[in-house]
């Protein structure tokens, strides 16, 4: 199986990135399913309805969000009617919408997992937990397992990927937003990488106006945080898997900007 995956969409320039580039690395990769990180993709903060659709037209298959999940309360409206997006697993079990998806693509099953972590973060449910128990019950559908992990601390993350070693195909961190350059296949078959990065602007701070964070550090002050504009960039990762045992074979990192141009 061979799976595109886009870190987070921040703002209007993340959309705009995505639209650029999706269908060029669709036409170089041949995806057989794409995912999408959408958490900041309305604004910087959460989803809506208007976004969603958007989203989908532009070729996401999948979508999954992280703690801005709830940021956009027009969500609650929509999220138990769409069949394609999956918020944290481990949030309260009374929570709205669904913390996997299953799908099938071009004939292919995969089942996709949002998680969320803990370390400087919500106190929400055990993603170790959670997950243990969830993926053995995932097995039995679906060998192809993708994990998008929201987490903050680069150890969780880590962390999470040696415990799910062999039992998944991938566990993509987000949520920090610099792409790292240590994704690799661990021994028993899992595809890693500690912080997928994100798409959106090029030349702000994490995707917002870089002046705002600047004085924030500089005084301390509460400050509003706005997405910034300007050049734009793309980060990602493709993995291929075994079709019979759903393990990677290989995981190659997406970086586009204009340091790192696209090609072809």
């Amino acid at each position: 199986m061979k799976i595109l995956f886009i870190g987070d969409v921040v703002g209007s320039p993340g959309r705009g990135a995505l639209k650029e580039y999706l269908p060029k690395l669709k036409s170089k990769y041949r995806p057989d399913v794409t995912i999408v990180n959408a958490e900041n993709s309305a604004s910087g903060k959460g989803l809506t309805k208007k976004i969603y659709h958007e989203l989908i037209t532009t070729g996401a298959d999948l979508l999954t969000m992280g703690n801005h999940m709830w940021d956009k309360k027009e969500i609650f409206d929509f999220i138990d009617d769409v069949d394609n997006l999956a918020r944290p697993v481990n949030f309260p079990k009374n929570n709205p919408g669904k913390g996997y998806v299953i799908k099938t693509c071009n004939g292919k099953k995969i089942a996709v997992i949002n998680a969320q972590g803990r370390t400087f973060m919500q106190a929400i449910d055990c993603p170790f937990e959670t997950l243990d128990d969830l993926v053995d019950e995932l097995r039995k559908e679906t060998k192809h397992i993708f994990i998008d992990f929201h987490a903050e601390a680069t150890s969780e993350k880590l962390a999470m990927s040696w415990f799910l070693d062999g039992r998944v195909t991938a566990v993509a961190g987000t949520h920090t937003h610099v792409p790292t350059a240590d994704e690799r296949i661990l021994p028993q078959g899992t595809a890693h990488i500690t912080d997928t990065g994100m798409t959106g602007p090029y030349d702000g701070i994490l995707g917002m106006e870089k002046d705002t964070i600047i004085n924030r550090f500089r005084n301390g002050l509460p400050a509003r945080f706005e997405v910034t504009t300007g050049r734009t960039q793309l980060n990602g990762l493709f993995i291929e898997s075994d079709q019979q045992t759903g393990l990677a074979r290989s995981i190659k990192r997406i970086q586009i900007n204009d340091d790192h141009p696209f090609f072809d």
